[in-house]
């Protein structure tokens, strides 16, 4: 055998060899992607089950916001009449304040008054009785 055939032969098994290497990274490649393409299959079919899972409780929490909306409106006058019943008290209370107040200092004048005239006419008597003995 010559240099230039052991050479081709050298080149041939490094060809081969790194044929097989090529060859064993492509199967196990193919394989990743097999498994990868599988796990993604296992995704979407799971990912379509929860979308249509969501789509069902939308659905259902739909039907629940509109229900409860209808009761809210049925309610509001009821909120509303409370609140009018709660001014008009609170008008009441301002008016029996300013009614009592008002009563109040009449009455505080009309005693007042009361005891000036009666110690005046006590004063009147007795200046009339000390005036009978003189």
């Amino acid at each position: 055998m010559t240099g230039g055939q052991i050479a081709g032969l050298i080149a041939a098994i490094a060809f081969l060899v790194l044929v097989v290497f090529i060859g064993v990274f492509l199967t196990k490649m193919v394989r990743t992607l097999g498994e990868v393409n599988q796990s993604i299959k296992t995704m979407t079919d799971d990912m379509d089950v929860i979308a249509k899972q969501t789509e069902d409780i939308l659905a259902n929490a739909n039907t629940l916001l509109d229900d409860v909306n209808h009761k809210v409106a049925t309610i509001d006058p009821v909120f509303k009449a409370a609140a009018d019943l709660g001014t008009s008290v609170s008008d009441l209370n301002e008016a029996t304040r300013e009614l009592t107040g008002k009563v109040s200092s009449t009455a505080k004048k009309s005693v007042t008054s009361n005891l000036v005239a009666r110690a005046g006419s006590a004063m009147f008597n007795a200046y009339r009785g000390r005036k009978s003995k003189d």
